[in-house]
């Protein structure tokens, strides 16, 4: 039998009742654009993640891609962002036709190495971009430093972080406003796409609404260029639902992870590392890094156990990114060619997380 990787049809039939009701209730309100339900989960979320605001649009993208076009960020200005991330945080920084610099990570946790800065921040530079990769909170203290000394926006991409903490706020209220996804993968996943933006900037959330919704404040009457970016009506009821399980979902993942941590004793696995308090990981994913990637994942397949890679190919080697190819970033890169993500999730049963551990501490390279 096949330990999935992720499923989510698990993970969602044990809400098919209130998602139900939640659907029903928009059916019949009659009001299926910008409605009470998305009203009713921007007050949730934004009192989830210790917010004055947020707004739902679309998916995560374009909840990026609003924020930077809000703060007036476009051509010739540059936005420090992680050379290791996945491609939509950079595509949010190119479509407003500012340039992304990279910079390299921390290979101990992923995440944007605050040393490593400073050194990139030119008189174009107007943001830092930092990404909460794979459930962990970036170091922000340091990084917030350098964002004040250089009058400097932070940007947060929560994507894969909802409910991690940072000292005593949880990310989405760490920098200048947020980013967050709610693929259906997500540690809070719609039935669909959509997303949302976090801020304590009333100036930024009232462009912002007015940019979502085809730049228009007042109806047929408009302010900005705007987009059409909006959640979904019917996803809003399905994400409020979800919301109450989060903190339960996210502990879950934890004692999944810690079980991994303390069992997993193959020395050719490398384990991944926690920076803060154990609260500060959300463990969206549990990513191993191995030296011959294909044939562990090989091993694990012929096992019984599926596993994925996040991400194969650096951003500088895509070929969206040409322009980039010639360039070396080796953490980067040593990251991309060594990264397995383990099954995890809240409804992974414990004799599942076994199975795993034991297939794991068999591998041999050889």
């Amino acid at each position: 039998m096949l330990i999935p990787f992720l499923d989510l049809k698990k993970i969602n039939l044990r809400h098919e009742q209130a998602i139900i009701d939640g659907v029903n209730q928009v059916l019949h309100s009659g009001w299926y654009i910008l409605g009470n339900s998305v009203k009713a989960f921007e007050n949730e979320f934004a009192e989830f993640c210790g917010t004055n605001y947020c707004l739902g649009v679309a998916n995560g993208l374009d909840a990026l891609e609003l924020i930077i076009h809000a703060y007036g960020i476009g051509p010739g200005d540059e936005v420090i962002v992680p050379s290791n991330t996945y491609i939509a945080s950079i595509l949010s920084i190119s479509a407003n036709g500012a340039i992304p610099v990279l910079v390299e990570p921390d290979l101990l946790t992923y995440n944007l190495d605050p040393s490593k800065i400073e050194e990139s921040i030119t008189t174009r530079t107007k943001a830092i971009l930092v990404v909460h990769l794979y459930g962990q909170s970036c170091d922000m203290n340091p990084i917030r430093e350098i964002a004040n000394r250089h009058n400097l926006k932070i940007v947060e991409d929560c994507a894969q972080a909802h409910g991690a903490e940072y000292g005593d706020k949880r990310v989405g209220n760490l920098g200048d406003a947020a980013a967050f996804s709610f693929y259906p993968g997500k540690n809070l996943g719609a039935l669909g796409d959509g997303g949302a933006i976090t801020t304590n900037d009333e100036v930024l959330y009232k462009q912002i609404m007015a940019l979502r919704n085809y730049g228009s404040h007042r109806k047929y009457e408009n302010l900005y260029k705007g987009y059409n970016s909006r959640l979904d009506e019917l996803q809003a009821p399905i994400l409020s639902e979800k919301l109450k399980w989060l903190e339960q979902d996210n502990e879950r993942r934890r004692e999944v992870a810690s079980y991994y941590s303390k069992n997993i004793i193959n020395p050719e696995v490398i384990l991944p590392t926690v920076q803060h308090s154990p609260k500060s990981h959300v463990w969206h994913l549990f990513v191993v890094r191995v030296n011959d990637r294909e044939h562990f994942m090989d091993y694990m397949n012929r096992n019984g156990i599926q596993t994925m890679i996040h991400y194969p190919i650096p951003p500088h080697k895509q070929e969206a990114y040409e322009e980039w190819n010639d360039l070396t970033y080796p953490i980067s890169e040593q990251i991309h060619a060594e990264v397995v993500s383990l099954p995890i999730s809240p409804v992974i049963e414990i004799e599942e997380v076994e199975r795993v551990v034991e297939v794991v501490n068999e591998y041999r390279s050889y």
